[in-house]
């Protein structure tokens, strides 16, 4: 089926024509769209300590970063004209910003990073910088002006506490009016300007580098590796050089390291759990009066299932990970908790015996919560 988010694509177009590869423009991508946080509501969520927030507030040439929990008083004080605020994680904070990204489920959970609203005065914005990962922003209220160049020159300026290109040369240029919609795909220099009072909505995408992902797996390991034996030197001869790594102790050094082995699995298992665990300010709130195993399973098979807003529950072939944790689940469950991962909610209905422990289990700690909504 085509979608008008996506210009007339299918997603499988959209995937195979633009993704990581080029930029599309998609006018009225949803006409119908009604802005999913007002600025009073986006204010009052950068004021709280456990949400991530950013001001950048721009003079002349000069950049200032802040970084939240804000107060009335630093929103006051602002001035008429050229700043944003940046909200992270907004999907994870509102329902209706959670709902409004399964458009994109299209794409697996997996790769989703999350939503970031931005609401800017005139004149605000981040500065022309390119992004390690793909995005779609959707303008909400207002009008912002996106210029955009393909240019292979990202130097940063070294002074700026944002990443902020030194030499920005657009090739192209467009003003997003509301239901309005850009894909951008990784490394895409890029420059949003407010032209009024705006709000952007910014759905990013995960993409870790091999660097980052190999330092993780490395801590991973550490908890798992059990490498028997120790260093010894019997045969030790007295040295006229102390200060010499003679080829004896290398070779030895060398035969312990050796040992470092990993599986096939120790490789899944890494990776279901890293891509499933939850960003350090989030937290879990368990129900102060958690209902019995019984009374939940009464109570979802009359008013269904959702995962909390902070939740992300993956699988692969054999196994299921939610924020973080490993889980082997009967075979028997298998089909409902998949269908729970890939829609994040359960309609009315009675549960499987094979799930119910299990799902009662993740309630308990905050993972999950009786009713579709």
């Amino acid at each position: 089926m085509r979608d008008s988010m996506l210009n007339g694509l299918t997603p499988a177009q959209f995937l195979q024509r633009h993704w990581q590869k080029k930029t599309l423009l998609t006018r009225a991508a949803l006409p119908q769209f009604s802005t999913l946080t007002s600025r009073r509501e986006l204010f009052e969520l950068a004021q709280c300590a456990e949400v991530e927030s950013r001001l950048i507030i721009r003079e002349g040439r000069r950049w200032q970063l802040r970084h939240g929990p804000f107060s009335r008083r630093d929103f006051s004080a602002l001035p008429a004209r050229n700043w944003t605020l940046l909200v992270q994680g907004v999907n994870l904070l509102l329902p209706q910003a959670q709902d409004f990204l399964e458009r994109f489920s299209f794409i697996p959970h997996a790769r989703l990073d999350d939503l970031m609203v931005s609401y800017a005065s005139p004149g605000g914005g981040v500065g022309p910088h390119f992004d390690s990962y793909d995005v779609f922003l959707l303008q909400g209220e207002g009008r912002r002006r996106w210029r955009i160049s393909s240019q292979r020159d990202l130097a940063l300026v070294d002074t700026a506490p944002l990443k902020i290109l030194r030499n920005f040369h657009a090739t192209r240029e467009w003003t997003l009016s509301a239901g309005d919609m850009l894909y951008l795909p990784p490394r895409c220099a890029h420059d949003g300007v407010a032209l009024d009072e705006c709000i952007t909505y910014s759905i990013g995408f995960r993409a870790p580098s091999a660097q980052d992902l190999s330092a993780r797996f490395l801590d991973f390991l550490q908890d798992r590796l059990e490498i028997p034996g120790r260093y010894a030197d019997p045969d030790l001869k007295p040295t006229k050089n102390p200060g010499h790594i003679d080829h004896a102790m290398t070779t030895r050094l060398l035969r312990l390291l050796g040992g470092l082995r990993w599986t096939r699995e120790d490789l899944l298992q890494f990776i279901g759990e890293d891509l499933s665990t939850p960003k350090p300010h989030v937290r879990f709130t368990p129900p102060q009066r958690a209902l019995s195993a019984t009374a939940f399973s009464k109570r979802v098979a009359a008013a269904g299932l959702r995962l909390a807003l902070q939740t992300l529950l993956l699988y692969d072939e054999r196994t299921f990970y939610i924020n973080g944790e490993r889980c082997i689940a009967p075979a028997a469950a298998r089909a409902h908790l998949s269908l729970l991962a890939d829609r994040r909610r359960l309609p009315p209905a009675p549960l499987p015996t094979a799930a119910a422990e299990l799902l009662h289990e993740w309630y308990r700690a905050g993972y999950l919560l009786p009713g579709e909504r």
